[in-house]
């Protein structure tokens, strides 16, 4: 029960920062959206790279089996995103994962900007596959954020050191990833029955 609880009382013991970052993480993915309505060719520049690249190939060779479909959302939820752009930068620099995250989230927004009616449908399944792989990212920022508040200000974790406040601080990201693991395991299963079930049914192929 303490694995359970412990992710819960640090957010609790820092609600308005938690909520900060919330705001900070959702408002980078409507401003990136916002951008794409504005400026579609800039969409369909990023959405023509997405499907050109590595990541838009990956996708296309596992989309044919559900769960090797699952299992890679998961797998690029964690690794690339949440571990190398969030977690091991703000490891070496405070708070850099923030700011690298913040930029990948502007871009994933542009191209998922509704700027046509299939676009606005798919969103509609889609928001909650938003909704819940957010919320993981959001925790571990949140725990990227308070790693670096307790290297450069001790105090706050009552530290006698930047060594130790940094030590502390890694423990409250560590814990914070629980949460995260499972909500990227959720976001994943829901992705996949989107992907497969929710968006033809909508677009009523």
């Amino acid at each position: 029960m303490h694995r359970l609880r412990r992710p819960f009382q640090i957010i609790r013991a820092d609600l308005r920062a938690y909520l900060l970052v919330n705001v900070f993480v959702y408002g980078m993915l409507l401003l990136g959206m916002a951008l794409g309505s504005l400026f579609p060719g800039l969409r369909a520049a990023r959405v023509a790279s997405f499907a050109g690249g590595g990541q838009g190939a990956l996708v296309d060779a596992v989309v044919g089996n559900g769960w090797v479909f699952g299992t890679v959302i998961f797998l690029v939820n964690v690794f690339p995103t949440a571990l190398l752009l969030i977690t091991l930068p703000s490891l070496v620099v405070p708070f850099a994962g923030l700011a690298v995250f913040a930029v990948k989230t502007i871009d994933l927004g542009i191209t998922l900007a509704p700027v046509d009616a299939t676009s606005r449908l798919i969103l509609i399944p889609h928001s909650l596959t938003l909704l819940i792989e957010f919320q993981a990212y959001a925790l571990v920022m949140f725990g990227a954020y308070l790693l670096g508040r307790s290297w450069l200000r001790p105090a706050t974790v009552d530290a006698p050191t930047r060594r130790h406040g940094y030590v502390r601080g890694l423990t409250r990201l560590g814990w914070l990833w629980l949460p995260a693991l499972a909500l990227f395991v959720v976001g994943a299963v829901y992705e996949a029955i989107e992907i497969y079930f929710l968006v033809p049914l909508v677009l009523g192929s």
